[in-house]
């Protein structure tokens, strides 16, 4: 028996969420599909590793779109639909935010998160509910537009607050609502997680981000990220995927601008009536279509149009002593000695000393993700993807040192206490780190930048059209809906869709 099929219906390069979320999609309405996976084991960035015998979570800081499970949101609401049993906590705040001259733990839930900006900065209430109460509009409409899409006139008349602010930067549309700026200082934190500053980032992605973790909280897999993707992944392999791991896709094969299957590492020719790729563009359309010929030209300048988002700079630490003994008393702290995001934004297109820190304390919310009388904390910072590449192999070593050394300072002030007498074990990523394990395009794990001439309503307008190569469909970061785990699952079902559209638009087109 041949190690692979003679054909499948579709191949998924990448067994990561997005990969997994097509696979199980497609397999959910009878495709047979082959998922390829470079690693030993699914996941990509949605993983744990094992420290002197501690589990450590990798990646996962928080996920949005879970909801309660008697009401569930859009994520949430597909693992269950796929019956992926994921063990959720729900993380206590939405952020603690460490200013200058403030110190403001926020929580979900528009009324409450309102009102705690109301007791730091009196006489905001009412004009921070409206703003919330926009985003949510906003965000309703986002995600029924995403799934029935309709003319601009029908977008206008049942969607008018989408139309009316989608032109608009986050900075253009909050100068409207006139609060003072330390309002606006505790309504900014977040913005790390979209990667771009307010003047250049559209209302549109801010409302959702806001929306989606003020309205209804953040969660957590009890059992680290690695949980989902392990889940995911039985629950694939039971309803008929085929996974392999340790299987790198080098080629996809294209002939006549449609792809019809791929080449592996070891010399396996796959073929297949569509390919699902995680892999970046860039990558893809540079060295992994063959014959070479079949890239046009404009799929070249769609990639070198688009601006690559962040990385990752983490420090994770365990430490010996509970959380609070060090001091440490939220889940989420954003720390900067600033909030004006678009200088924010530019600090990170360098190498430190880096002046915005996200750190997160797991056992907030998850009192057993470390042993009684130990805590996890990690420190992590989103430098520009090309911010790296200055940086040799000889240089490595010590700039991963020198950071990791500033921000484990910087935060051991803050509370008072020398983190650095209390590790038991400390691990460094970084964005070569994040190239290396997961073939990410420069260690962006972030995807395309979010920009006024870029995002989410421009890439829908344009969807059709950078459709460069037939039956070829893309998932992940890089995708639609952006960056992070919960759009990475909603970009590999939307490539999902894309193809079963495709078959269905097939199928009614030979009956005629």
């Amino acid at each position: 028996m041949d190690f692979y099929r003679d054909h499948y219906d579709v191949i998924v390069i990448g067994g990561a969420l997005a990969g997994l979320s097509s696979a199980l999609m497609l397999a959910d309405k009878g495709l047979d599909v082959l998922v390829l996976e470079r690693h030993n084991l699914p996941g990509g960035v949605s993983t744990s590793f094992v420290r002197g015998g501690i589990e450590i979570e990798a990646a996962l800081h928080e996920m949005m779109s879970i909801g309660p499970r008697d009401a569930r949101l859009k994520v949430g609401k597909f693992f269950d639909d796929m019956g992926v049993d994921i063990d959720w906590l729900k993380v206590p705040e939405c952020y603690h935010a460490s200013l200058p001259d403030l110190e403001v733990t926020l929580h979900p839930g528009f009324k409450t998160f309102a009102g705690e900006i109301e007791s730091a900065v009196p006489g905001t209430y009412g004009k921070v509910m409206k703003l919330l109460e926009l985003c949510h509009t906003v965000f309703d409409s986002v995600n029924e537009l995403s799934v029935h899409p309709m003319s601009k006139v029908q977008m206008l008349l049942k969607h008018e607050a989408f139309v009316k602010t989608a032109g608009y930067s986050t900075k253009e549309v909050l100068d409207t609502f006139d609060l003072p700026q330390k309002a606006l200082d505790l309504l900014a934190p977040y913005w790390i997680y979209v990667g771009s500053g307010f003047e250049e980032l559209p209302f549109t992605i801010y409302a959702v981000l806001m929306a989606d973790y003020v309205g209804y909280g953040s969660y957590i897999p009890r059992h680290f990220s690695h949980e989902m993707s392990l889940k995911m992944a039985e629950r694939a392999e039971a309803m008929g995927v085929q996974i392999e791991y340790r299987q790198q896709v080098e080629k996809i094969l294209v002939k006549d601008k449609k792809a019809y299957g791929v080449r592996t590492k070891r010399g396996d020719e796959i073929h297949s009536d569509y390919v699902i790729c995680s892999a970046y563009p860039n990558k893809v359309y540079t060295s992994m279509i063959e014959p070479a010929s079949e890239v046009p030209a404009a799929a070249f300048k769609m990639v070198n149009g688009r601006r690559l988002s962040l990385s990752a700079f983490s420090v994770i630490l365990i430490l010996d002593r509970p959380a609070e003994e060090l001091n440490i008393r939220d889940y989420s702290i954003f720390r900067g000695d600033t909030m004006d995001t678009d200088v924010l934004y530019r600090d990170l297109a360098g190498l430190g000393p880096y002046r915005y820190l996200t750190c997160i304390c797991h056992n907030y919310a998850n009192p057993e993700a470390t042993p009684p009388g130990t805590c996890s904390f990690s420190v992590t910072v989103l430098p520009q993807a090309d911010a790296w590449k200055s940086v040799t192999a000889d240089r490595y070593d010590e700039v991963k040192h020198r950071i990791a050394r500033q921000v484990i300072s910087d935060m051991s002030a803050y509370f008072g206490t020398d983190l650095l007498e209390h590790v038991l074990e400390a691990v460094i990523e970084t964005p070569m780190t994040i190239a290396r394990y997961t073939g990410a395009w420069n260690g962006c794990i972030y995807g395309y930048a979010h920009t006024m001439d870029d995002h989410i309503v421009a890439r829908l307008q344009t969807a059709e059209e950078e459709k460069f190569i037939e039956r070829l469909e893309f998932s992940g970061a890089h995708q639609i809906s952006g960056d992070g785990m919960g759009p990475a699952v909603t970009n590999g079902r939307k490539a999902a869709k894309n193809v079963l559209d495709d078959i269905r638009k097939r199928k009614e087109a030979a009956a005629k």
